[in-house]
């Protein structure tokens, strides 16, 4: 696990007086909002404060101490900013998702390892986990209450309760 993680990558400049346009690579404006510092490495080194977060459209504005005109920012573009882990405050249920990758994914009631989460997804209104079994094979896995049961992130284990074919072979439903 990471105790920095990219929050936003600049792409190009705004106006005049330093803003700048950046790709979130974490939940969004809002969340990123609530941080009063970025980092220019991901191993924490070149602390910057935050001024100023704001949306437009799927991009976020945003103003770092000491990028004062256009030429500080043009000179930004390129560059990722990371957070701290540690400086973010998540609703109770909600990890980040580099926590989340390795966990064993068990079933809830027969304490029976699937595999483990290699990967999450967001195509929608829930994020998609992809679980590797021992053989390799993939398998996916909606995060949703009915199939997640419990997130362990101290013993790095999800507790789920999978339906029939989701870990096994599809079942065609017409059999007898």
């Amino acid at each position: 696990m990471q105790n920095y993680l990219p929050a936003c990558k600049i792409v190009s400049t705004h106006g005049v007086r330093g803003e700048m346009k950046a790709l979130p690579l974490c939940d969004g404006a809002a969340f990123l909002a609530k941080f009063k510092r970025l980092f220019t490495s991901a191993d924490g080194a070149g602390e910057t404060r935050v001024l100023g977060v704001r949306a437009q459209g799927n991009v976020i504005l945003l103003r770092l101490d000491g990028v004062t005109d256009m030429d500080a920012a043009r000179a930004q573009v390129g560059r990722t900013y990371y957070l701290a882990k540690a400086d973010a405050k998540l609703p109770r249920g909600r990890y980040f998702i580099d926590d989340l990758l390795g966990c064993d994914v068990v079933d809830a009631d027969t304490d029976r390892v699937y595999g483990q989460l290699t990967n999450v997804d967001r195509p929608a209104a829930q994020d998609i986990y992809t679980v590797t079994d021992g053989a390799g094979e993939e398998h996916m896995l909606p995060a949703v209450p009915e199939f997640v049961k419990k997130i362990d992130i101290d013993a790095r284990k999800i507790f789920v309760t999978p339906i029939e074919g989701m870990f096994t072979d599809a079942v065609n439903g017409d059999e007898d």
